[in-house]
């Protein structure tokens, strides 16, 4: 099989290496499969361009490597041209990659993509937006735009100007008005934020979708909330805790719309850890197996086959 790998320069892990040398051990790395692989390094503001021109080429797959922005990208193009796509784990939180379940190791993610298998799974849209992840409002919006605002050179900077950003937010809560059509019933509530995400949740400390072709949106409600309750709230999500919390409601359906009557006009959403102005109106919808991955195959999956 043919592979093209796109990588993302600036992305998480992926800016303190020697791309060259990466380049190199993942071409050798696939031909011990049986596989071609081509490599293609760009700049972040270039990587919707090469991902586009990947998905037209005759390559079988493409293999996207960057932070979860670049993944999220590289979902959208292959949900759209119906082209596989593979996810190399160089990001900050690599979330998509952890719900795929492969090694977060580089080298290890090369030799699970080279050995993995073809398989469809679920993909969200928002107002037709594809997200692999979250579509966020409210606090999680705001968190993200706070750390935008921050300059960091690393992973770890990006940590850090994570947990910075937190400090920031739990500052005098968001408080909003929504009204959320889930399964026909149609509820008016006001909320300080609200994640709904790819299949149902996991109760890690890094919450991922626990599957990914369940067939469903996980729709995750926390009331209004005060500054300590929202620290608290906080607390609960990095223990994995975030469901035995009073202030928390959740739902999963394959269809769900939220509706924003008080919407501020310069309101934003997130979608996949990125910034997008907020419609008055988002129609939210579970694609069902509409996207092909290659799967990862652990090392003992590749011994237990060999």
């Amino acid at each position: 099989m043919r592979y093209e790998m796109i990588l993302n320069r600036g992305g998480g892990t992926l800016r303190t290496m020697d791309l060259e040398a990466f380049c190199a051990e993942a071409r050798s790395i696939f031909a011990e499969a049986g596989h071609e692989c081509t490599c293609t390094v760009v700049e972040g503001k270039d990587i919707e361009a090469a991902l586009e021109k990947a998905a037209a080429s005759d390559v079988d797959a493409i293999v996207a490597g960057g932070g979860d922005g670049t993944i999220s990208a590289a979902a959208a193009i292959a949900f759209k041209s119906g082209k596989p796509l593979a996810v190399l784990p160089a990001g900050t939180m690599n979330l998509f990659a952890r719900a795929l379940g492969g090694p977060l190791d580089l080298p290890g993610a090369l030799g699970a993509i080279a050995a993995g298998e073809f398989r469809k799974i679920d993909i969200g849209t928002a107002n037709g937006t594809p997200f692999v992840h979250q579509f966020g409002v409210g606090i999680h919006a705001r968190l993200v735009r706070i750390r935008d605002q921050m300059v960091f050179r690393s992973r770890i900077g990006k940590m850090v100007a994570s947990v910075r950003a937190i400090s920031a937010a739990v500052v005098d809560p968001p408080k909003f008005e929504v009204d959320l059509l889930v399964k026909e019933n149609r509820t008016a509530k006001t909320v300080a934020g609200i994640v709904v995400s790819n299949n149902i949740l996991n109760e890690a400390p890094v919450p991922v979708a626990r599957r990914l072709d369940e067939g469903v949106l996980d729709v995750v409600v926390a009331k209004t909330l005060t500054t300590g309750e929202l620290v608290s709230l906080i607390f609960d999500v990095f223990t994995g805790r975030w469901r035995d919390n009073a202030l928390v409601e959740e739902e999963a359906a394959p269809e769900i719309t939220l509706r924003f009557p008080k919407r501020k006009r310069r309101a934003h959403a997130v979608i996949d850890g990125e910034l997008i102005p907020l419609d008055e109106e988002v129609v939210l919808r579970c694609e069902r197996q509409a996207l092909t991955v290659i799967m990862p195959r652990s090392a003992d999956e590749q011994s237990r086959r060999n």
